[in-house]
């Protein structure tokens, strides 16, 4: 049997922004990091078309992220159908405005099927991954995410892995990040939060 385990991140936090045009408080309920880390050279192949992806959002728009694998029975399907619903929820408008990539850090079984189980959430999912361990590591490390895949004795792989979503601005900047378990309408209020900071 193939199996994981989540590994703790650091807690979250709330951080409040002014709401874009009054003096109403927008709280965001995602973590964010003073200074926000800047992952803007960071690149990972895209799966499908073989071209580096720089792991940026475009101009005015978001790039949700997460660092998970096709074969996780829990963790991985529930945050994309979290985010899915919370994309599904908002005027659609601002939902084109959110691109979502995820990255294997199981490569060696997902290189062939990621793009797949991505675009069954999303369909214009970005799979992302590499079997170069190195350039998967330093694309990691900035959003602090972990992972450790292995082969028990028995010959089963065991894979774990960090279970938090990240969303990067169009400077490259990791603005937030959302603890596994955050609510679905949480996730559609902080990316309305930081879409509607583009026009404040």
């Amino acid at each position: 049997m193939t199996f994981r385990r989540p590994l703790a991140l650091a807690a979250t936090s709330v951080v409040v922004l002014a709401a874009c045009g009054g003096d109403e408080e927008a709280t965001l309920t995602g973590y964010q990091r003073d200074p926000a880390p800047d992952v803007s050279e960071i690149t990972l192949p895209d799966i499908e078309t073989g071209d580096e992806v720089a792991l940026r959002a475009d101009e005015g728009e978001l790039l949700a992220i997460y660092f998970g694998y096709t074969h996780c029975p829990d963790f991985c399907p529930t945050t994309m159908s979290d985010l899915r619903l919370a994309l599904r929820r908002m005027d659609e408008d601002e939902a084109d405005r959110v691109d979502v990539a995820m990255v294997t850090v199981d490569p060696d079984r997902d290189l062939e099927i990621l793009p797949e189980y991505v675009g069954g959430f999303f369909e214009d999912g970005i799979a992302l991954g590499t079997t170069d361990a190195a350039a998967l590591a330093t694309a990691a490390a900035p959003f602090g995410a972990t992972y450790n895949v292995q082969t028990n004795d028995e010959g089963e792989i065991e894979v774990a892995h960090s279970t938090a979503l990240y969303v990067v601005d169009d400077e490259g900047k990791l603005v937030l990040t959302w603890q596994f378990g955050v609510e679905i309408d949480e996730l559609k209020n902080d990316l309305e939060i930081l879409l509607d900071g583009y026009s404040a």
